[in-house]
């Protein structure tokens, strides 16, 4: 088999897990998120919201000294709170890792 060498990157751009909500809110930003709480009640709001609450997080990560490569796990069941810190650690180049009760 022929070995090929790549010069340079195959992408325009990096693919990271934070710029799939910052995709969404730039282009479906007023589309609504809907998700049932464990409480029995419904929970919406938009991506651009959603957006603005995992970078608020984000922030608040930074603050406590969470670092690019950190490790983080989150034990939460799957809701608009878990999608928010998903995005929210992932955006700041933590690793997040998801355990359902």
């Amino acid at each position: 088999m022929k070995e090929t060498e790549v010069f340079g990157p195959m992408m325009a751009q990096p693919l990271l897990i934070s710029g799939l909500l910052e995709y969404a809110a730039k282009h479906y930003g007023q589309q609504r998120i809907i998700s049932k709480r464990l409480e029995g009640d419904i929970h919406q709001y938009r991506y651009l919201e959603a957006l603005a609450r995992s970078k608020q997080l984000a922030n608040a990560l930074l603050a406590l000294g969470v670092q690019k490569g950190d490790r983080i796990g989150t034990l939460a069941w799957n809701g608009y709170r878990h999608f928010e810190c998903y995005y929210g650690i992932s955006g700041i180049g933590a690793i997040c890792h998801t355990i359902n009760p």
